[in-house]
């Protein structure tokens, strides 16, 4: 008979589309269950990872207020960390020459916030480019990026003091709060170096040097020296 099964064949098609259909939502529905519980995974882990660097980062930027000491002519530290050089130098730009050197390493644990080592006025201020070696290394002021801050003492009154800032490997930049002839205070905050660095501490030879190699300085309390 004409035509005879057509209605069948549309039938099946329709089953076949159908069932297409399905086997596609079914599929789609896999992939999702299983992308999507991968996803998941790494939203995890990356949420951890993240919290962790929150903790981290509080923790690197802690600012303890200074407890700087009484006393006349006292030279305190200006950053936190670890005493590896104590020796002659020059420094000509600021010291004009000969001086004593001591040098703290702050390591990615220790308080990155420096302080004023004496009461006084920014003399000099001065930002040098250059190279991020690591800190670590005694000599890395003469490559990496540094600013040297000159400050003229008021006790004893016209005692030259130099602190120079040095961006280490990790650390890639440097925050000065202060600039020249702005006057600061014994213990006052003045900068901030992010990550691991050096600070460098210029003195006059006749002053007394009160710490010794290995010593563990804190910014703003350890007496570093005294002028004689």
């Amino acid at each position: 008979m004409k035509h005879s099964g057509k209605a069948a064949a549309a039938a099946l098609k329709l089953i076949a589309l159908s069932g297409a259909a399905v086997l596609l939502l079914l599929l789609v529905a896999w992939l999702a269950a299983h992308i999507g519980n991968f996803i998941m995974t790494q939203a995890v882990a990356l949420g951890i990872v993240w919290a962790l660097f929150v903790a981290f980062t509080f923790y690197f930027f802690r600012d303890p207020d200074p407890l700087p000491p009484t006393g006349a002519g006292l030279v305190i530290a200006p950053g936190h960390g670890k005493v590896d050089t104590i020796d002659t130098t020059t420094e000509a730009e600021f010291m004009g020459g000969e001086c004593r050197r001591i040098s703290i390493f702050l390591s990615v644990f220790d308080v990155h916030v420096q302080n004023a080592p004496v009461t006084g006025r920014v003399a000099f201020f001065k930002h040098t480019p250059g190279q991020y070696l690591n800190a670590m290394r005694v000599d890395c002021a003469k490559y990496n990026e540094n600013v040297l801050l000159g400050l003229e003492s008021m006790d004893p009154r016209g005692e030259k003091v130099g602190v120079r800032l040095i961006a280490g490997l990790i650390a890639r930049r440097i925050v000065p709060f202060i600039a020249q002839n702005d006057p600061v205070l014994r213990g006052e905050r003045i900068s901030l170096i992010q990550f691991g660095s050096r600070v460098d501490v210029y003195l006059p030879l006749h002053t007394q040097v009160k710490v010794r190699l290995g010593d563990r300085v804190v910014g703003g309390l350890t007496v570093l020296a005294a002028f004689a």
